[in-house]
């Protein structure tokens, strides 16, 4: 049963605040994670495009701890080219994961929507929102949520649940646990009744009797009680999704294809090169064509921005993404690197498994490489803003904060 043509459908995403940009420094001094570009898009523009292929979406919410001006400009232009309203809401404290949600509750109910998707901006997948709303609808719940299969040794970095395997029922449901319970995790993408704005008022008014009810020594040890979580602080996996597990109101949808969590600028270039493989499928005119004559030579899947100048004889890929007014001179060699705004990279230079900020630049004959081991933490070199690599320089394994200019080699360095 698929939803009826009347029925309006919302979509919230989670972008998240500066507090939580932290691991992915020295890359959010400059932009706000969420906007940083992956595949050549701003990270949340993967998840907002997921939402367009929606039936009946009315708008799309970002709710996050950010100034709104850091978003206004991106949140205008995408509404225009989407056709659909996107709104910006800023927490003003945090509330918890659905309590952000239960507290702009007025707003995404305006339209009365029949369904509410959550989406959490730091998940890279290929977002199946279509076929997960026709399950949901078909479950009959109050909510499903998107699972994956991950291998047994990585699965505790994440909400670990058991599901039936006829049903779809969630059954169990435990936040990072410290022992195994499954390779089935939560993929942080859910799709509500609006029943879900019950269920939270629920774990606040329940805080508050227990508050009320509790007899405290003193008035200190009454307000240590209360803060420890505050009244409309809802957790969603720990005070939704685990009582509310095994009691037929919350169903599974599993997805077979790539799901990851961008935590750290090494995942983000990890990403960047899902999401450019997944342009083949979803917007090939994104893709770069070469042929080596008047374009520079293309191998595998590789992004360009229109106002970028790449030399002819300089060959890209796979997995490359060049932002706005970047330079590329000739002989240059670009090989699993995100390129930002307005770098430039000079003659026989060559980029390997980096990131390269911000108006810096690359001298003629060096290298800035790294092992492409995505998950440690000089496993892609990272140069920030206005960073000046000289002639024949090699950086290895290493982190550079902005405005350094380096006229020596180094490896396996953060240089501060």
């Amino acid at each position: 049963m698929a939803a009826s043509s009347k029925e309006k459908v919302v979509a919230v995403i989670m972008v998240g605040g500066p507090t939580k940009g932290t691991r992915f420094r020295p890359l959010s001094f400059n932009t706000p994670k969420p906007l940083f570009p992956l595949a050549g898009q701003p990270m949340v523009h993967h998840p907002i495009s997921a939402c367009r292929r929606i039936p009946n979406l009315a708008e799309v919410f970002l709710i996050g701890f950010y100034e709104e001006r850091e978003f206004a400009l991106y949140v205008s232009s995408i509404s225009t080219e989407l056709k659909v309203p996107v709104r910006y809401l800023k927490e003003e404290k945090p509330h918890g994961s659905a309590g952000g949600l239960y507290y702009f509750r007025d707003l995404i109910m305006e339209d009365s929507p029949s369904h509410i998707f959550l989406l959490n901006c730091d998940v890279c997948c290929n977002f199946p929102l279509p076929d997960m709303l026709d399950a949901h609808i078909r479950y009959g719940g109050m909510g499903t949520l998107l699972i994956s299969k991950v291998s047994a040794e990585s699965a505790n970095q994440f909400g670990e649940l058991v599901a039936d395997p006829v049903t779809n029922e969630l059954l169990h449901y435990t936040e990072k646990p410290e022992t195994f319970v499954s390779e089935l995790i939560n993929c942080g993408v859910y799709v509500f009744t609006p029943e879900i704005f019950s269920a939270i008022q629920d774990v606040s008014r329940h805080r508050e009797d227990r508050a009320t009810l509790h007899h405290f020594p003193s008035f200190e040890a009454f307000q240590l009680a209360t803060r420890s979580l505050p009244r409309d602080f809802v957790r969603l996996d720990q005070d939704i999704l685990s009582p509310l597990a095994g009691k037929k109101q919350l169903y599974t949808y599993e997805t077979v294809d790539f799901w990851e969590q961008i935590k750290t600028p090494g995942m983000s270039l990890k990403c960047s090169a899902l999401y450019l493989n997944q342009f083949r499928y979803t917007s090939p005119d994104l893709l770069a064509l070469g042929d080596g004559t008047k374009n520079a030579t293309i191998v595998g899947d590789v992004y360009i921005h229109p106002s970028a100048k790449v030399h002819p004889t300089a060959k890209l890929g796979p997995n490359v993404s060049i932002s706005a007014n970047v330079r590329i001179a000739a002989g240059a060699r670009l090989i699993n690197c995100i390129i930002l705004d307005d770098v430039e990279i000079k003659d026989n230079a060559v980029v390997m498994y980096a990131i390269v900020g911000w108006k810096s630049s690359i001298g003629k004959w060096s290298r800035v490489q790294a092992d492409g081991d995505y998950n440690s933490k000089l496993g892609v070199t990272i140069l920030g803003e206005a960073v000046a690599v000289e002639d024949e320089v090699v950086v290895i394994n290493s982190i550079i904060l902005p405005h350094k200019t380096l006229n020596i080699s180094v490896q396996d360095d953060i240089i501060l």
